[in-house]
């Protein structure tokens, strides 16, 4: 089926997710919106998220897609329900492929969780992981600068190495945990400092590649994989400055974004 798939994030985290379906995918369009004017989504009410979740999911809806998928830890909290009750297309979150891939690392069940306050304060990854294995210990920790240093393209150095460790030290104090899950989607982008502080010997779980596994899936059993010859031309979208989000996707997917667009959302006029 020749439609694109769409992705939503609360900023450049999510495209440590676009950047796996196109790996696993790689006949398949993305659609790929940011909305790192608003970003981080973390601190915000409940209410605040849902309100521009379904303004970022309008926009993509016009765009004619065949799936959804929310690539922000803290939306898919907050909407992941709601926006499966209200859509006809298959939508998809981070939080379930992460924790199921965390189960299939850990040894000794004992799984730490960073995220934003948001994330961490709905205990949605506890509850998932819990569901599917009661035994699991899970030590949760919101660590609210790492996302906005991963959106300002602070990536390495001795700065962002203080405040990856600054965030991380309660968790690495207290508990003998052996599985990291990186409950927001910009952590990736700064995933070898996090395994630097962390240690070794846990293995740091990113949700990209589970998740990109569950959308072929899903699109194979629909019959709504593109099966055609065209290249793909991915399109990616930035409601804030244009350079910075331009700056980190091509670093981070490794080639031309093609074309790249700011929008205002707040002005309702999404042009098909």
């Amino acid at each position: 089926m020749d439609q694109p798939i769409g992705v939503i994030d609360s900023g450049v985290g999510g495209l440590t997710v676009a950047s796996e379906l196109i790996r696993q995918l790689p006949k398949e369009q993305l659609i790929y919106l940011g909305d790192t004017l608003r970003c981080p989504y973390g601190p915000r009410p409940k209410q605040e998220v849902v309100e521009y979740t379904w303004e970022m999911v309008d926009f993509l809806l016009n765009k004619n897609i065949k799936m959804l998928v929310v690539a922000c830890n803290t939306a898919t909290a907050y909407t992941l329900d709601e926006l499966r009750a209200n859509l006809s297309i298959p939508v998809i979150g981070v939080i379930q492929p992460g924790a199921r891939a965390a189960i299939k690392m850990t040894n000794n069940r004992r799984i730490g969780v960073i995220g934003t306050e948001g994330t961490i304060n709905s205990k949605a990854y506890p509850l998932a992981l819990q569901s599917i294995n009661s035994n699991i210990v899970v030590n949760d920790l919101a660590c609210p600068k790492l996302a906005p240093m991963v959106e300002e393209g602070n990536l390495t150095g001795s700065e962002a190495y203080d405040i990856v460790y600054q965030s991380l030290k309660p968790l690495k104090d207290k508990n003998h945990i052996d599985t990291l899950i990186l409950g927001c989607t910009h952590y990736p982008l700064v995933k070898d400092l996090i395994q630097e502080v962390i240690g070794k010997h846990v293995h740091v779980i990113s949700s990209g590649e589970e998740t990109a596994r569950e959308i072929s899936t899903i699109l194979s059993f629909n019959k709504k994989l593109y099966n055609g010859t065209r290249i793909p031309k991915h399109q990616f979208f930035t409601t804030g400055r244009l350079h910075v989000f331009e700056s980190i996707a091509n670093k981070w997917l490794q080639q031309p974004l093609g074309f790249v667009k700011n929008i205002n959302l707040s002005e309702k006029s999404f042009n098909k």
